[in-house]
């Protein structure tokens, strides 16, 4: 059984894609970032050329974890049932350090197999994306 799952309380992705995707009792989480469903990103001020006026990785960081959680909510799994998450940073020199804290603090109960990667882009300008697996 395969089932698709997208959600107007989330960002909407920047492609055709859905937020998961059921199969089985797994649940894959499409690449989820810390825009706002306003499509805003936490944290982060640029000029009219892009160029960083203000940048909080933190609230990035909170976001994402705040969008991944809305997204298996609303797919039917929980925060606690991911069993694995793929970290896309792209500056892991800078941010590692603040996202290892971070997710120390959302992750003390339920450990995840985890992989964190360092990119040179994302879709739009943001600075970490998460893609997550969990039960159903």
């Amino acid at each position: 059984m395969q089932q698709s799952f997208s959600t107007h309380k989330a960002p909407q992705p920047v492609g055709l894609y859905p937020h998961a995707k059921r199969a089985g009792d797994l649940l894959f989480l499409s690449g989820i970032g810390p825009r706002t469903t306003e499509n805003t990103i936490p944290g982060l001020e640029l000029d009219k050329n892009g160029n960083f006026l203000a940048f909080d990785f933190e609230a990035q960081c909170r976001s994402v974890f705040e969008n991944v959680r809305i997204v298996l909510e609303e797919s039917g799994s929980s925060w606690d049932k991911l069993v694995d998450v793929t970290v896309f940073l792209v500056n892991m020199k800078r941010d590692f350090h603040t996202f290892n804290k971070l997710y120390a603090e959302y992750f003390k109960d339920n450990q995840p197999c985890r992989t964190t990667v360092e990119i040179n882009s994302l879709p739009t300008p943001i600075a970490i994306e998460l893609k997550c697996i969990a039960t159903i």
